[in-house]
């Protein structure tokens, strides 16, 4: 069966943004966060235009060759300017957009908005990705995600810097979570960590 993961860049002090992210202002003051996809020479197998370190290039591809569908909330779909209304954020896999407010009208077929929750958003990416996994976007939905079961790993791409303030990785858990590291990948600026939710 498919996995359900979420990868996302994080600073130390746990912040997926900077200060003020926004329509037409992306991360904020946050763009550092996505530096170590350009600070090599080994270009990408999946993303074109990323050149990584070695390092980064092995983790990343691999994580990102597992993605059949993409889940992202409301937040992280506007703030990406919604991805050019038809894009999504991998270049081989649907976005299915979470949202209980009303949405710009997406055209063609490679977004789709589910207004009935997440559990259906991650039902609907599952079917979509068919063998291949889920990935999560947006630090709500991560979270939200959590506390309903969903998810199977969490890959943080943790960057040296501490930026003080933005929006978080994880927001209030009711419980703990338990993780298992899997794989630790020191690269140039980035730290690669991947961890199994423990059940």
């Amino acid at each position: 069966m498919s996995k359900v993961f979420s990868a996302l860049s994080v600073s130390v002090d746990g912040y997926i943004t900077g200060r003020d992210p926004a329509p037409g202002r992306g991360l904020g003051d946050g763009g550092m966060l996505f530096d170590w996809y350009f600070d090599g020479d080994v270009p990408s197998r999946v993303f074109d235009g990323f050149r990584l370190s070695e390092p980064s290039a092995r983790f990343f591809d691999d994580a990102a060759g597992r993605v059949g569908a993409s889940v992202a909330g409301r937040n992280t779909y506007e703030d990406s300017d919604r991805f050019g209304d038809d894009g999504t954020p991998h270049p081989a896999a649907p976005l299915f957009v979470v949202s209980h407010r009303p949405a710009p009208r997406m055209t063609g077929d490679r977004q789709r908005l589910i207004t009935t929750g997440l559990a259906d958003a991650v039902a609907a990416a599952r079917e979509a990705a068919g063998d291949k996994d889920v990935a999560l976007m947006g630090g709500v939905l991560v979270t939200e995600a959590l506390k309903a079961g969903l998810v199977d790993e969490l890959i943080l791409h943790q960057v040296p810097v501490l930026l003080g303030a933005g929006r978080p990785y994880f927001h209030g858990l009711p419980e703990h979570v338990r993780l298992r590291l899997l794989e630790a990948v020191p690269a140039p600026g980035v730290t690669h960590l991947r961890y199994e939710v423990v059940r």
